[in-house]
């Protein structure tokens, strides 16, 4: 059995991870604050989804991304 290595990895990093959980704590409150009709809580969460869209491109930048050397799949 070969390892297909021209496959990307489908965002399985660490600056992915990272990103898309920041991303998922923002959306929660975001939604709940908008529930609560918080707006400047609201407004707060979008900030905290763009900070972590920020963190994940500066993080696959510094050496985080699916194709550095730094991110490499267990077992491998």
């Amino acid at each position: 059995m070969s390892i297909d290595t021209s496959d990307p990895g489908h965002g399985h990093s660490p600056a992915a991870w990272t990103a898309v959980i920041i991303m998922l704590v923002a959306f929660t409150i975001g939604t709940t604050a908008f529930f609560f009709e918080l707006p400047w809580l609201v407004w707060a969460s979008f900030g905290l989804l763009l900070a972590g869209l920020v963190v994940g491109y500066v993080m696959s930048k510094v050496g985080y991304g699916v194709n550095t050397m730094t991110a490499t799949p267990h077992g491998h």
